[in-house]
């Protein structure tokens, strides 16, 4: 099976070394990549291990579908792109792993509705936390009805590495949508997800407290007399795990985007609810990310953090502690089912567990929500 990447950005080369690894068989090929610069997109490769030889390099993605014979893409540009990118490769039937967010804008939104769910079971977009084991197993536990009938769910993202979506091109909002987009569109899926049912309104409200200010649009920390002292500056920021070192752009400049903290209320069919919160100041051993979802017999929370799941029987006060072994694993396990699904999906074995529709109904949940933090008021979904 011959595959084309299209954007190779970290994220992208990273999963086609994990597709590889999963591909016991060796079935897949890497036959072209297309990307702005050749020696940029062929370096992250072979930092990856990965071998080159045989690849051609194509600066321009429509002339390599058209080149190629493809049965599979990977899409790893940068957010605002990947629409433009997807309905390319759909509109030629070639099966496609689509990174999240999979639209950054209502158009796009709409576009991809209308031009790409013929596909819809031959796109696997990037969402390995509803496929990683600690979700898959809260997934079965909620539906085999241990829990009962469930009246809430109460989920967290507090991340441990928010500087990033400061310092470097993350902080464009223009370029990525903001940050339900980007962070919110895995966590209200995998919600979704256990809840089994369709979100119907929402309303969200988000605060910027901290990373603003009023040094100079454009300042990079190399160039900031404070570097030395300043709490997102290359001394500190060596301290926090994934964050950028060398601190790049300025956290506490005119033109820093993006929110401190963001929620979101959710409404589902039967009437229930969901709410969802981010924080981006959390560091360190503060860092969560998980749910509690609460029924009428049992409650079941879980943490990636902690690496563990509980259930809680309100019935005969017996608890159970799941460990599940994924602490040390990226994206917590995720990433390894849907390079194996990708495989399936390509080969016409599997259907995608993470179709286009999950991915446009995250998109416009994400959408709806950063309109009504901006409007405050309700939006159907």
């Amino acid at each position: 099976m011959n595959i084309g990447i299209i954007g190779c950005g970290n994220r992208i080369t990273a999963f086609w070394k994990t597709l590889k690894r999963m591909d016991y068989d060796n079935k897949m090929t890497l036959v072209a990549v297309a990307n702005p610069n050749r020696d940029t997109a062929f370096k992250r490769l072979e930092d990856r291990g990965i071998d080159t030889s045989g690849v051609k390099y194509y600066s321009d993605a429509e002339e390599m579908l058209d080149g190629e014979k493809l049965d599979g893409v990977l899409i790893g540009t940068r957010c605002s792109s990947h629409a433009k990118y997807a309905q390319m490769t759909l509109s030629r039937n070639i099966a496609l792993f689509l990174e999240k967010p999979v639209v950054t804008t209502e158009k796009d939104l709409r576009m991809l509705e209308r031009e790409g769910l013929h596909m819809n079971d031959k796109v696997v977009v990037s969402f390995p936390l509803r496929l990683s084991p600690v979700v898959q197993l809260a997934k079965e536990i909620i539906d085999n009805g241990s829990l009962g009938t469930i009246t809430q769910v109460q989920a967290f993202n507090n991340v441990p590495y928010g500087g990033v979506y400061y310092h470097g091109w993350y902080r464009d909002e223009n370029e990525t949508g903001g940050l339900f987009l980007q962070k919110a569109s895995h966590d209200l899926d995998y919600v979704s997800f256990l809840i089994g049912e369709s979100p119907v309104e929402l309303c969200a409200m988000e605060s910027k407290a901290v990373f603003k200010g009023e040094k100079p649009a454009g300042l990079y920390c190399k160039d900031c007399p404070t570097r030395n002292t300043c709490l997102e500056g290359p001394f500190y920021m060596d301290q926090i795990r994934h964050d950028n070192p060398m601190g790049e752009q300025c956290s506490f400049a005119r033109d820093t985007g993006n929110m401190d903290s963001g929620s979101v209320i959710v409404r589902y069919s039967s009437g229930i609810h969901a709410a969802y919160t981010q924080n981006f100041v959390a560091r360190k051993k503060a860092a969560s990310r998980g749910a509690r979802v609460i029924g009428y017999k049992a409650t079941l929370e879980f943490d990636w953090y902690t690496d563990e799941l509980k259930v809680f029987d309100h019935i005969n006060d017996i608890n159970t502690t799941y460990q599940i072994g994924m602490k040390e694993v990226f994206h917590w396990g995720g990433d390894e089912k849907l390079a194996l699904n990708f495989i399936g999906v390509v080969e016409g074995t599997q259907k995608s567990q993470a179709n286009l529709s999950d991915g446009l109904l995250s998109a416009k949940m994400c959408l709806r929500a950063k309109e009504s933090a901006a409007e405050l008021v309700f939006k159907k979904i």
